[in-house]
């Protein structure tokens, strides 16, 4: 395989352009957002205790990827920390940053750059005593395109985010970027169909999804974290 092939973590997105009333309606809503095809890059990485090292490592993966040729980058849930849901401890609430903040500011920067669109994570701390578990879209120009908070927040044995995160206020959002109009859903978010059905009615292009999972339920023996990222492209 060449440079930014499939089995490289680079993936073709083409538009099916058979349903010419659905584009049209796409149209509508996209503006100047024309570019049926493009390339996407998935940052999947194991995370440290230190939010820094993780920053750090994540601004390699994603000029990795814009090497290989993506255009537009999505990096895991929460990757600026270990998956710390698995307790409640109120310690945890120290790794929270404000939007704009140190990691929004990075991919500001870094999709300027590249010329990359980046869907990023941040455990944003809006208000005191409010927290929400972030994506934030910025695109290609380094501007930071929209923001979306997680909607449906789990509380399982070790996923104990309702702890943590208030539920999203800003409801299903689509956002114009340089290649596409996109939606970003937050892990959980995609086992319920309306959140997809809603991104699509306000014309995006693509859902995406970004997710965390720990080691396999159960104790973990390591105290480390298993972190892929999940992503899913829907018409």
């Amino acid at each position: 395989m060449g440079p930014g092939t499939a089995g490289e973590g680079a993936v073709d997105i083409e538009e099916n352009q058979s349903a010419v009333g659905q584009n049209a309606m796409i149209r509508r809503y996209n503006g100047d957002v024309q570019q049926a095809k493009f390339r996407i890059g998935l940052i999947q990485m194991a995370c440290a205790k230190d939010p820094n090292q993780n920053l750090a490592k994540a601004e390699w993966r994603i000029r990795e990827a814009a090497g290989k040729g993506a255009q537009m980058v999505c990096v895991q849930e929460l990757f600026r920390s270990e998956y710390f849901c698995r307790e409640e401890n109120a310690g945890n609430f120290d790794l929270a940053e404000p939007v704009p903040g140190p990691t929004s500011e990075s991919f500001g920067k870094l999709a300027g750059e590249l010329g990359v669109t980046i869907i990023g994570s941040v455990f944003e701390r809006r208000a005191a005593g409010v927290y929400h578990n972030t994506a934030l879209v910025t695109d290609a120009d380094g501007a930071l395109a929209g923001t979306y908070r997680k909607m449906h927040i789990p509380d399982d044995p070790l996923y104990y985010e309702k702890y943590y995160f208030a539920p999203g206020d800003l409801g299903f959002r689509a956002f114009d970027t340089r290649y596409a109009r996109v939606a970003p859903l937050v892990c959980w978010d995609q086992w319920y169909p309306e959140a997809a059905r809603l991104a699509a009615l306000d014309g995006a292009r693509r859902s995406s999804s970004t997710g965390r999972r720990s080691t396999m339920r159960g104790a973990p023996s390591s105290g480390r974290t298993r972190s892929p990222t999940e992503f899913t492209w829907r018409w």
